[in-house]
Formats: structure tokens, C-alpha cells, sequence
């Protein structure tokens, strides 16, 4: 992440998510409000991101509906918040985990016994 403002075409696909469930989580959650340039087009910074990353884990990793994620999110954020920041760092973990495992597995195939 290194622009000042995303389209919503390329936040979509950063997530790996259709543009129109970001437009319509724009209509469900006030959280979501992406400025706006000139012409009217959504202008999405880091942090719009994250929020946006935050609501994929409650809607499409936890299977909450729309009404209580948001209600999740009135009720507890700051766990919400911990929660997700934790998944994040157990998921990079990981995939050093795995280039690690891969760089073994490549140097044992060359070894010879």
C-alpha cells in the first residue's frame, strides 16, 4: 500500500471481492465512506482498506450476517480490532512459514545422502 488513494476497482481486487459488494457495504455500514474525486469516482486511502478488511473477516470469515457484524462492530471494536490484528500477524507468520518449509524442501532435493 503505497498511493494515497485506491479505486474501487482496485480494492476489489486486492480482496478479492466484487465492486459491488464494496458499494453495497458502502450503503450498510457508515463506517465505510470513501471520498470522492472530482468526477465522482470513489477514492479509497489505507485506512478505508483496513475497515473494509475488517468487515470481509466478520462477514465472509466468521458467516456474520451484515445486521450483526454491525452491531459487533458498535459493541465491542477495540476487540474486533485485536482480533484482527492478530489474525493478520498469525497469517504472515504463516506464509514465512511456508517460504521457509519451501527453501528446505529445495535444498534437501539437491542434497545427496
Amino acid at each position: 500500500m503505497n498511493k494515497t488513494f485506491y479505486t474501487i476497482g482496485e480494492v476489489a481486487d486486492f480482496l478479492d471481492i466484487p465492486s459491488s459488494t464494496l458499494r453495497y457495504w458502502e450503503s450498510q455500514f457508515r463506517i465505510l465512506s470513501p471520498s470522492r474525486s472530482p468526477a465522482g469516482r470513489r477514492r479509497y486511502t489505507a485506512t478505508d482498506i483496513e475497515k473494509i478488511r475488517k468487515l470481509y473477516y466478520l462477514v465472509k470469515e466468521k458467516g456474520l450476517k451484515l445486521d450483526a457484524a454491525q452491531a459487533e462492530l458498535k459493541r465491542n471494536p477495540s476487540n474486533i480490532d485485536n482480533k484482527f490484528r492478530a489474525i493478520e500477524r498469525l497469517r504472515t507468520l504463516k506464509g514465512h512459514l511456508q517460504l521457509m518449509i519451501e527453501a528446505i524442501d529445495d535444498r534437501l532435493k539437491h542434497v545427496s545422502y
